[in-house]
């Protein structure tokens, strides 16, 4: 049904933003958000959801950190904050024009902002991987994130994402995705805040 927020693995596209290395001392709850953001990636891997990766100007910022595992993926550089750069653009394209996107990444009230809007005003639908999404500030973040509701993003979580993309235990990539669910995913700050949203 349109206009719910079911995920479907045969929609979707996977989008990673500027998780860089100069960003790791002033993002709060790095290393947590990147963990998540790894775990949806081997879980499109394994759901064949193509992932697309930027980097915000990593002249300055430093590239990928490497625990996102994001090695062989093309990497879109960029300036300005919103993922959709034209060689985004054209991935898209060739991609088929997914109708769903699932985004991650940093920092939600810019580069997170920005992607999103613009995908809602292409009409497609956007999750967002509350998380797996942070910035240096937890008012930013929290206060992007209940922006981007109001704006008509859904916010979700990691195991939110990936148990919706399988829907059933009888799914053949059931088991490969239940691994990466064995551990619940860590702490992000983002419960004690949850009545922001």
């Amino acid at each position: 049904m349109a206009g719910i927020g079911r995920l479907s693995a045969r929609s979707s596209v996977l989008l990673l933003c500027d998780m860089q290395e100069k960003f790791r001392p002033t993002i709060f709850h790095f290393t947590n958000v990147v963990s998540n953001a790894a775990r949806l990636l081997q879980a499109c891997r394994i759901l064949a959801i193509p992932p697309i990766l930027t980097e915000q100007y990593p002249k300055g910022l430093g590239p990928t950190v490497p625990e996102l595992g994001a090695e062989g993926l093309k990497t879109h550089t960029k300036t300005r904050f919103s993922m959709l750069t034209d060689t985004v653009e054209e991935e898209l394209k060739s991609l088929g024009n997914p109708k769903q996107a699932i985004l991650c990444g940093i920092e939600a009230q810019a580069c997170i902002a920005c992607t999103a809007y613009d995908l809602l005003e292409r009409g497609m639908e956007v999750h967002i991987v509350a998380d797996a999404v942070s910035a240096r500030s937890q008012t930013d973040r929290l206060f992007a994130l209940s922006r981007l509701k109001q704006s008509g993003a859904f916010l979700t979580t990691t195991e939110g994402v990936l148990l919706q993309l399988v829907q059933d235990a009888k799914h053949p990539n059931f088991k490969e995705i239940q691994k990466l669910l064995a551990h619940p995913s860590p702490d992000t700050g983002l419960l004690a805040f949850f009545s922001l949203l």
